[in-house]
């Protein structure tokens, strides 16, 4: 009875203190002890332990990779090119800006993944809003919904698509293929509901008149970033890791930097995260506990079968709440194997529940709950009740839309 308790009282304190942080220490200084606890109770065996290690090593890896990549584009100046392009494409239109900022946080969040939507473009918003003296609400939220949303097209968009990618069998181009109508579909509720929902925000006129000047194309980081891609497609092609993609477009773009002295080896260390990559170990670990005392059987009793329409709803429905209740990377980590055996096609839809079901509540995903913090330090406290209302009118229908698009594609391309 002590393994149970001990399992679910750990993931509760991870959970809690991922959200609150308090002190503001870094995830892993509760993660990695909770961890610890789960094995010295035997909730989790050393062989499980190791298990965990294997299979998150390469997803751990790659996400350090992608994580230099983008800060090594911020450093070329893309993202400040990015709100220069927005600026002078808005037109002093707070709609023009709308569809900018939809446009760039979707291709970013695609690309080089959610997090450098929310700790890098965000900031970048606000400041072209700012500049422009547009109301900032609709486009940070904007940047906030995408970057769950807008994460479902690639692998590499978000964590719990690389935790998901080798369950699914799938090659990169084949994800990437089926994941597309889902991906455009939820895009284009998200951008209607919040078009309508902003509609007073957006026809408020812009206050200041000049657009800034056209800056520099930094066209190093962008053709890096398109080889890169190029990268993921030839290595899931030929049976190589695609993080090693990551690694050599990461690595170009590191070496030009310190030849260039634009940064330091220090600083590139540090933008790979390593306390982060070390929570998502440690949670790995105490999820894995959760799951062998007890929630991989209830789940296994509520998680439909097979690949068929409502089957597919269903997955992505209880992947939601799952998501919502939990965090999404401990929902993707107990669902995932148990969707497999279902085949691609439910893999798929639970990464449909757990990417768009955390704009319906601050702790579904931990990029909200950062966007929140960076919302807040630019002056624009977010309510708990718009985010809430925005939420219940986006979640169900892009929920609903990307998987019957989900559906549409695999009766199309088939897996």
């Amino acid at each position: 009875m002590l393994a149970p308790v001990v399992s679910v009282l750990a993931l509760a304190v991870v959970l809690v203190c991922a959200v609150v942080r308090p002190f503001r220490l870094p995830e892993a200084v509760f993660a990695v002890p909770a961890a610890g606890a789960v094995l010295a109770v035997g909730a989790v065996t050393t062989g499980a332990v190791r298990e965990e290690a294997e299979r998150l090593g390469p997803v751990i890896g790659f996400l350090a990779a992608v994580l230099v990549l983008a800060k090594l584009c911020d450093d070329e100046g893309l993202f400040h090119a990015c709100g220069t392009w927005m600026a002078r494409w808005s037109r002093r239109r707070p709609q023009r800006l709308l569809g900018a900022v939809f446009v760039l946080a979707s291709l970013i969040t695609a690309v080089l993944s959610l997090d450098a939507t929310v700790v890098l473009l965000t900031p970048v918003v606000f400041a072209t809003a700012a500049r422009m003296g547009a109301r900032p609400a609709p486009h940070s939220f904007a940047s906030a919904h995408l970057s769950n949303t807008a994460s479902l097209l690639l692998p590499v968009s978000n964590l719990t698509n690389l935790l998901a990618f080798t369950a699914t069998g799938l090659g990169f181009t084949r994800f990437a293929l089926l994941m597309l109508l889902p991906w455009l579909s939820a895009i284009a509720v998200e951008y209607v509901v919040v078009r309508r929902f902003f509609a007073r925000d957006l026809a408020a006129p812009a206050t200041h008149a000049d657009p800034p000047p056209a800056g520099p194309v930094p066209l190093f980081a962008l053709l890096t970033v398109a080889g890169t891609l190029g990268g993921f497609a030839l290595a899931s092609a030929t049976g190589v890791d695609p993080a090693w993609a990551a690694a050599a477009g990461a690595g170009v773009l590191a070496v030009r930097a310190l030849v260039r002295r634009t940064t330091t080896p220090g600083a590139i260390v540090r933008a790979a995260a390593p306390p982060f990559l070390a929570f998502v170990l440690a949670l790995g670990i105490v999820v894995r506990a959760v799951v062998d005392n007890g929630l991989g059987s209830a789940l296994a009793h509520v998680l439909p079968d097979g690949t068929s329409l409502p089957a597919l709803l269903g997955v992505a429905a209880v992947s939601a709440v799952l998501a919502n209740l939990i965090n999404n990377i401990p929902a993707t980590l107990a669902l995932v194997p148990l969707a497999a055996a279902s085949g691609p096609g439910a893999v798929l839809a639970v990464l449909l529940g757990v990417n768009i079901g955390p704009n319906l509540t601050y702790a579904g995903s931990l990029a909200t709950l950062l966007w929140r913090r960076i919302a807040h330090d630019h002056d624009h406290p977010v309510g708990l009740g718009e985010f809430s209302r925005l939420g219940l009118l986006t979640v169900p229908a892009a929920l609903a839309a990307s998987t019957v698009a989900l559906w549409a594609s695999l009766q199309l391309f088939g897996t």
